[in-house]
């Protein structure tokens, strides 16, 4: 039988996500999805009138042809990847995974060296076509985030199915404050940290690009960044898990990282990656109301409730301060009351305390 949510969000990641039009191209980029949603998928872009194509993945053959990754295999693949995308107008990936560490026994050194080949693919992509990228809800996720797994779906169609278009006018009363916005200070537990989005665009993300979604995102001026950051929120990165990331400031730069559990040197390795990955990208303010707790997710965990992440590595164009790096690792820190609460500090001004914004026009932005 037909999951009838599989159809609504496959048409929400055609007709809303990507807006698919008649004679557009679509690559859709499927790692370990169900063939019923794969064809949903095919069906709803073919209502619209584009034109699909298909690329399917597996976890354990990506990890395969990681843990042999040489410079003439990436560079020839990155470069059929990247002819591929030209010719596209639109991009859907939707990303499983019946493990969320396959990949964390590839050697670092070959995960850099396929990124580096990879990233102008990235770019393109992110710069020339209508994209969006998800999870899906395997098992594992599930496991991940402390959840049986029919209660973890019925989370993320949830989550996933929200009226972002709802949420788009305290969204955009938000980036109108950040974009006269000069100085920020961040404070909480572990954290006092100060820095400039000055003359840098701030960006809302309402359900177009990753999904699920709820933030509005800039970047730091790149030298601006002094004092500490503590973040609360569990990570994975390159199938790593990470908890209690901690990061000293000085001039812009990561002078200082930590992490708990014994993996500073891992932390440290990544940090390592090339020079802009010790320098921040992104700063956003997160406040999806259906997302309240951390899973080791990045897409999800970005868009927590009271939450901003401060991304160590590659700039968005969008909201440029011409950092450049083959990383960008959103890590996250909550600033609800649960976790220990915290304030964000525009011009002096409190914005937003404990999780919650203060501005009646922001109001909706709340949990």
């Amino acid at each position: 039988m037909r999951d009838p949510r599989f159809t609504d969000l496959a048409r929400q990641l055609t007709a809303y996500s990507t807006q698919l039009k008649k004679g557009e191209s679509v690559l859709l980029d499927l790692y370990d999805v169900p063939e019923s949603f794969a064809i949903e998928l095919i069906r709803e872009a073919r209502r619209r009138g584009a034109d699909p194509l298909v690329r399917l993945h597996s976890a354990g053959i990506s990890r395969e042809l990681l843990l042999g990754a040489s410079e003439t295999q990436y560079k020839t693949i990155a470069k059929h990847l990247l002819n591929e995308m030209k010719d596209m107008d639109a991009y859907i990936a939707v990303r499983g995974a019946h493990n969320i560490a396959e990949q964390s026994d590839v050697p670092a050194a070959k995960m850099e060296l396929a990124m580096s080949h990879m990233r102008k693919v990235i770019d393109h992509r992110v710069k020339k076509t209508k994209w969006c990228v998800l999870r899906w809800p395997h098992p594992a996720m599930a496991q991940q985030a402390g959840m049986s797994t029919e209660a973890f779906e019925d989370f993320y169609f949830k989550v996933c199915l929200l009226d972002y278009k709802a949420l788009l006018p305290a969204m955009n009363a938000l980036k109108r404050l950040m974009d006269k916005t000069s100085d920020v200070q961040l404070k909480g537990p572990g954290t006092d940290l100060t820095f400039s989005i000055k003359d840098i665009p701030a960006i809302v993300c309402g359900g177009n690009y990753n999904i699920p979604d709820g933030e509005v995102f800039t970047a730091p001026v790149k030298n601006s960044v002094e004092g500490v950051l503590s973040y609360n929120a569990p990570s994975i990165y390159r199938g790593i898990p990470f908890d209690g990331v901690k990061f000293e400031f000085s001039q812009g730069k990561i002078v200082k990282a930590t992490a708990a559990g014994g993996k500073t040197k891992e932390l440290n390795k990544i940090l390592d990656s090339d020079p802009g990955a010790r320098y921040i990208g992104e700063f956003a303010l997160g406040f999806n109301p259906e997302i309240k707790e951390p899973m080791r997710d990045i897409l999800f965990d970005e868009k927590i409730a009271g939450s901003f992440h401060f991304t160590p590595g590659q700039a968005y164009e969008e909201a440029d301060n011409g950092n450049r790096s083959q990383v960008h690792w959103d890590l996250v820190n909550i600033q609800r009351p649960d976790y220990g609460g915290g304030e964000v500090i525009f011009d002096g001004k409190v914005i937003r305390k404990n999780g919650k914004f203060l501005a009646k026009s922001l109001a909706k932005l709340n949990w």
